[in-house]
């Protein structure tokens, strides 16, 4: 090392808020679900950071009749991936919380015998 430089690991570290990485999270969630559907809210995320290892818990809408399980893993990949690649942090869990079903048929007033 020449003179007068300072070691890495000696400068600093940067730290990225929760709050932030909290918004990737949201986003990728977003992104593996393509779209939200009609009359929904947008994926939301929280998120617990500790030693560059990120808990994430999202929360989100998905239209119905859908394969839910395999929206639910497409999204845990999806922000795992994220988060990984855009904020460097490890991931540690990915809680995935279904707050509503959105029923195409409900949305359209079509009434029929549900079975």
């Amino acid at each position: 090392m020449a003179a007068g430089q300072v070691e890495a690991a000696e400068r600093g570290a940067t730290r990225i808020a929760d709050r932030v990485v909290a918004k990737i999270a949201a986003r990728s969630a977003r992104e593996a679900l393509g779209k939200v559907p009609e009359g929904g809210k947008p994926p939301r995320a929280t998120v617990t950071v500790h030693h560059d290892k990120a808990r994430v818990r999202v929360i989100l809408e998905l239209g119905y009749p859908s394969d839910i399980g395999a929206q639910c893993g497409a999204v845990r990949r999806e922000v795992t991936r994220g988060v990984s690649t855009l904020a460097g942090m490890e991931v540690s869990e990915v809680a995935v919380q279904v707050e509503r079903l959105h029923s195409a048929q409900a949305r359209h007033g079509e009434r029929g015998r549900i079975r």
